[in-house]
């Protein structure tokens, strides 16, 4: 019997017979209902048919859309589960629900409409930017589930948005920052206009009433930066001498607060030089160096909370008469029994008491292939129940899972600090506080020598060596580099890459998503009767084609359908393809059907999968995961730079020696689980080797971000990538031995720019002290060694 035609508006089966179509794009399109079709050509008449082209193929695809069942979505009509995101005054409601699919404008339109048209509906307005929708409607003629099936009726899935207390704080973070920021150069540029008409240089014959004002209006222009700009650096300094901890905050204070309060005597006085311009100057380098680290953790808090919220909202509780119960996964408790049903995730830790399937453990394995689990076996929240259903006793709930462990050595492993950063924060401690010590005793001297120019002294020394050529010595060459290393396809994420590079002696592979492309493909066919490769292809496809296991994606599209199709766990696929009773999957399996002797293997590599008929066996079918075209080139780089190389991975399969036999390398462990990965690169860490981490997947995640440096494959998970130093975007990894010679050259360029900034930094001191530069020098040479150091970054911009 041939699969139902789906519907081309909303995915759904079409019924057998209807005759629901319109004319879309050119062709006449089966519909599953009258709603369909009217919507369908609504869209087209309202001149919005280009909607159907630019949808994503989800929207369209009824086994990728999320399939609720009606009694998961009766969960939403109960007013404890509403309590958290929906208001109810009076008659009416209201609640914000997070839209999956939408592609363009014309689905806003399509989801406005369409619900507005509903009884009980009074309001519906969706946010096109951030896809929330905003609904007002009167629960009482329409219940919440009902209002979420006619969205998903028109191929949308809807869920309760709700924001995340950390996530909506880092955003609030995030937008202040950027506002201070961009306060800081607007009015920097004015400022230095001011600033600069005053210098005599510049306007010999500027008159004293017009050189009064600009002093005022430069004053003026320069307090917001100064109490709105830079409170965060006052308010640190502040909460750094109460705690007798010096940063870069009490030395930057200084030096602005100095050259403000300068600036307001000579602009009262009418005497002296302005250095609000410095003042502005410093404002915009360093919120421009701290919005790009709030950026950055932001994006890490966010990946880490996605994978909290990888498991499921609700699951089916067995009652003792057998019945199941769709509850609320906060309702659930140990030693309860769960039922899960084919292609749903499992809610919690427990054992398997009945059925057997297969279970997709790649979250947390990196194992590409679902495993085989029967009665008594364990399984593990947020992983995958591919074939059969399962019943599963509750063994662990919430932190006591697997998935909040992997969570919990994330974060472990990111609090770790490695010692040279833990060096250089002492360092700048001790370099601060010698640099206030020296400005005090020059302050104490010039007060005994010449009073009248004690202060001037002072400032011209805190202005002179304000760290902003050291602050800026790594992030602009940093930013430079970002955009040539993009060329190559490696994203860093993270400055200590470029710095740690020479000191790099070991290299950790993962395997799957990284040595190999991490998808299976067929990679042989070999006939053993009289059917030729294509026509067991097609019997293969026919069989595979109805099974949702990763093994069918190997055999394409069936040009025929198979009817009975059976799954056994572990085992294989049984069913029938026109009057033949087929089996494919383990020889032992097959070979049962016609009572034969299993054939002989010829030596390859891979998976190997048997297909068989009543009268015998007829094609071994070899499936392999193959290896990427560039991985050799890697390690031969490798090699070539005597680094020692080690593949870790989680697959358990012979296919992890056979990767290391082909790329000759010599130490490979699989079946490892993440905390068995962290424990080596431990181990490596007490023998004293720095380690570069390549890897794919959450499974890595721990490894990624203990490791010295750690880049992540461009395919891997959000969650690795936000782990991770850098990201390989191109997901070639010839493009990482190319990076790693520009990371070199970076490197070159930010041991300038430090050498240079901190040479200038020691040389202009005793100048200073001896009242050999004056404040607008030392704002002079200040803006000249921070320009140094961009015009130096810059050269990474060339090829």
């Amino acid at each position: 019997m041939a699969s139902p035609t789906p519907c081309y508006h909303c995915g759904l089966p079409v019924p057998a017979g209807s005759r629901f179509q319109a004319e879309i794009l050119g062709s006449r399109r089966e519909l599953c209902c009258p709603g369909c079709q009217a919507v369908a050509e609504a869209i087209v008449s309202g001149g919005l048919e280009h909607y159907y082209k630019h949808r994503s193929e989800s929207a369209a695809n009824p086994h990728s859309l999320p399939q609720a069942l009606p009694d998961e979505l009766a969960l939403y009509d109960r007013r404890d589960v509403q309590q958290p995101f929906v208001e109810h005054d009076g008659e009416l409601s209201e609640t914000c629900l997070l839209i999956e699919g939408i592609s363009c404008a014309a689905c806003g339109w399509l989801i406005e409409k369409h619900l507005r048209e509903l009884p009980g509906v009074n309001e519906a307005h969706l946010n096109l930017s951030n896809h929330r929708l905003q609904v007002r409607w009167a629960d009482s003629q329409l219940p919440l589930s009902s209002l979420l099936k006619a969205l998903r009726k028109i191929g949308y899935a809807a869920h309760p948005w709700q924001a995340d207390a950390a996530a909506e704080q880092l955003q609030r973070e995030n937008r202040r920052a950027m506002r201070e920021l961009g306060v800081a150069g607007m009015l920097w540029m004015q400022v230095m206009m001011a600033t600069m008409a005053t210098w005599p240089e510049f306007n010999i014959d500027l008159s004293a009433e017009l050189d009064q004002i600009l002093r005022w209006v430069s004053l003026f222009l320069t307090t917001p930066i100064v109490f709105y700009c830079c409170g965060q650096f006052f308010r640190g300094a502040l909460r750094d001498l109460r705690t007798r901890h010096l940063t870069m905050d009490v030395s930057v204070s200084l030096a602005i607060g100095g050259a403000y309060v300068a600036g307001i005597w000579s602009t009262i006085t009418g005497q002296g030089e302005l250095y609000f311009d410095a003042v502005g100057m410093f404002a915009l380098f360093l919120l421009a160096g701290r919005y790009l680290e709030r950026r950055a953790r932001e994006r890490t808090a966010a990946a880490t909370a996605q994978l909290v919220k990888l498991l499921p909202a609700s699951c089916l509780r067995l009652e003792a008469d057998g019945r199941s119960l769709r509850i609320l996964l906060s309702e659930l408790r140990v030693g309860d029994q769960v039922l899960v049903p084919p292609g749903a995730l499992l809610p919690a830790d427990g054992r398997i008491v009945q059925g057997q399937s297969s279970i997709d453990e790649s979250l947390l394995t990196g194992e590409y292939l679902p495993q085989p689990r029967k009665v008594g076996d364990a399984v593990t929240a947020g992983t995958l129940n591919v074939e059969g259903p399962l019943s599963v006793e509750v063994q662990a709930l919430g932190d006591a899972t697997r998935l909040s462990a992997i969570v919990r050595l994330l974060e472990r492993a990111q609090s770790d600090k490695p010692r040279l950063a833990v060096l250089a924060d002492r360092v700048a401690q001790w370099f601060l506080l010698i640099v206030l010590v020296v400005a005090a005793v020059v302050g104490l001297v010039w007060w005994q020598l010449d009073p009248s120019r004690a202060f001037w002294v002072v400032l011209a020394l805190l202005v002179a060596t304000c760290p902003c050529a050291l602050a800026l010595a790594t992030p602009t060459a940093l930013t430079a580099a970002t955009g040539s290393l993009h060329k190559l396809g490696l994203l860093l994420t993270r400055g200590h890459v470029l710095e740690g590079l020479k000191q790099i002696d070991t290299l950790v592979l993962d395997k799957t998503g990284t040595l190999t492309e991490g998808r299976l493909t067929l990679s042989a066919i070999h006939p053993l009767g009289a059917l030729d490769s294509d026509a067991c292809l097609a019997l293969a496809a026919a069989l595979e084609n109805r099974s949702e296991h990763p093994i069918a994606r190997a055999f394409g599209q069936a040009s025929a359908a198979a009817d009975e199709v059976d799954s056994h766990p572990g085992l294989g696929l049984q069913g029938r393809v026109g009057k033949r009773l087929l089996r494919i999957g383990q020889a032992d399996f097959v070979c049962a059907l016609s009572g034969q002797a299993t054939p002989a293997i010829s030596g390859e590599h891979g998976q190997w999968l048997l297909l068989g008929d009543e009268q015998g066996p007829l094609a071994w079918f070899v499936l392999d995961d193959r290896l990427r075209e560039d991985a050799p080139q890697l390690i031969a780089a490798a090699k070539a730079r005597h680094w020692r190389i080690m593949l870790l991975s989680g697959d358990s399969s012979p296919m992890v020696g056979e990767v290391a036999r082909q790329l000759g390398i010599e130490d490979a462990r699989g079946g490892l689980t993440p905390d068995a990965k962290l424990a080596v690169l431990r181990q490596l860490h007490a023998e004293g080797r720095r380690v570069l981490m390549l890897g794919d997947g959450v499974n890595d995640v721990p490894v990624l971000a203990a490791a010295d440096i750690s880049v992540a494959m461009g395919s891997a998970t959000d969650l690795a990538k936000t782990s991770a130093d850098a990201v390989l975007l191109s997901n070639r990894l010839s493009s990482l031995v190319q990076a790693l010679h520009m990371a070199q050259r970076t490197r070159r360029i930010i041991i300038e720019n430090l050498t240079w900034a901190s040479l200038y930094n020691g040389l202009v001191l005793p100048f200073a002290a001896m009242g050999w530069i004056t404040p607008i020098w030392a704002a002079l040479g200040m803006s000249v060694s921070s320009l140094l150091v961009v015009l130096n970054a810059l050269r990474l911009t060339r090829p």
